[in-house]
């Protein structure tokens, strides 16, 4: 069984950075492309990043362009999402889960599985 587990949330004053990390078990990282998303109160998960580790091939969606980067280690099965100059409105749920296939090629919630518990992150103003 594939299991994605985030980790690295927490409370952060606006403008600080943070690091987010998901374990992939079950698998190997490269194998289908992994994605970020992120869930606020009373919103619908939206799409960050995703990046495919066996071809390089990487995505942001507009809301993560310019402050998020997405990275992998493929001989530790984990990707992280760096995030830098983060904001209130950043304050959310975050998930990673894994591409149901290598042709995926945006961050559409449904065409992703394996979901975990998610990692919260709250930023103060």
């Amino acid at each position: 069984e594939v299991q994605l587990q985030a980790s690295g949330g927490g409370l952060v004053q606006a403008g600080g950075s943070l690091r987010l990390s998901c374990l992939v078990s079950g698998s190997t990282v490269d194998e289908k492309p992994i994605g970020w998303f992120r869930q606020a109160p009373g919103s619908e998960r939206e799409g960050l990043a995703m990046i495919d580790s066996g071809d390089g091939r990487i995505f942001y969606d507009d809301t993560a362009k310019g402050r998020f980067t997405i990275s992998s280690d493929n001989a530790k099965n984990m990707v992280y999402l760096q995030m830098n100059n983060l904001r209130p409105e950043d304050t959310a749920i975050y998930y990673c889960a894994r591409a149901l296939s290598k042709i995926v090629v945006v961050t559409v919630p449904e065409f992703f599985r394996s979901w975990g518990q998610g990692t919260q992150l709250t930023v103060s103003s």
